[in-house]
């Protein structure tokens, strides 16, 4: 990757509805560079998909809460899997310091989110959780 392409990438994430002629106006390039450049990036999987995003209130009945995870010795990839396979893990991230990951959750009920946890903390390896619920967001 270069300097364009990492030029190009950053305007699809302000904007991945941006049509080719206005990322190639901004890049100073061809429209065909563009658009090469993007179906390279697809094809070696940089860019592996494309998503909406919504405001936070615009799903007001969900409930959203970040599970920070604490694994017992060498069970990381066993609890990843687990994790992976509850419909409730929205995303989860591998992180450092305290906790070894950090899984973002969604539910519709707090009774829902009650039972999120209790099947989560129900995982072999898992040592140790913190769960805070999403009170409001800013951006």
């Amino acid at each position: 990757m270069d300097d364009i392409d990492r030029s190009l990438i950053s305007l699809l994430r302000k904007d991945a509805r941006t049509t080719v002629a206005t990322l190639a106006a901004r890049l100073g390039v061809s429209r065909g560079t563009v658009t090469n450049r993007i179906r390279k990036l697809e094809d070696e999987h940089v860019i592996v998909g494309y998503t909406v995003r919504l405001r936070p209130d615009a799903e007001p009945t969900g409930i959203r809460a970040w599970m920070s995870v604490m694994i017992e010795g060498n069970q990381t990839r066993a609890v990843i899997a687990s994790l992976l396979g509850e419909p409730a893990v929205e995303a989860l991230h591998d992180t450092n310091g305290r906790w070894d990951l950090l899984a973002e959750l969604r539910a519709e009920s707090m009774v829902e989110l009650s039972r999120v946890l209790e099947r989560i903390r129900l995982i072999k390896g898992i040592a140790n959780t913190e769960t805070n619920i999403l009170l409001d967001s800013y951006r």
